[in-house]
């Protein structure tokens, strides 16, 4: 095996790109909620990414791996998020051309 070393808690990010609340919490926003959890969580990792970058063209106090992490997650982000928006559009226009 090569001499790879692991990922420093600094590189990693520190919340998950999508939280799923535990079958036995009751959530009373449910869906709605998680939607809600959802995209507070891409707007904090685009924020990160942004501040990374204007951090990193300022000085060179940041790495540019660091800065090229936090761009690609919050790309990844924003491309999930993208998706997930893309489903429920479908599912939407699926249910209101349902007849009852």
């Amino acid at each position: 095996m090569t001499g790879l070393a692991p990922i420093s808690p600094a590189v990693a990010p520190s919340t998950p790109l999508i939280a799923v609340a535990p079958a036995q919490q009751s959530d009373p926003a449910g869906f709605a909620g998680l939607l809600s959890d959802g995209v507070h969580q891409l707007e904090a990792r685009v924020a990160h990414a942004d501040a990374m970058v204007a951090a990193f063209s300022v000085d060179d106090s940041v790495p540019v791996h660091q800065v090229t992490i936090a761009l690609e997650q919050a790309r990844l982000s924003v491309e999930l998020a993208m998706q997930v928006r893309t489903k429920l559009v479908d599912a939407f226009h699926e249910l209101m051309t349902m007849q009852l």
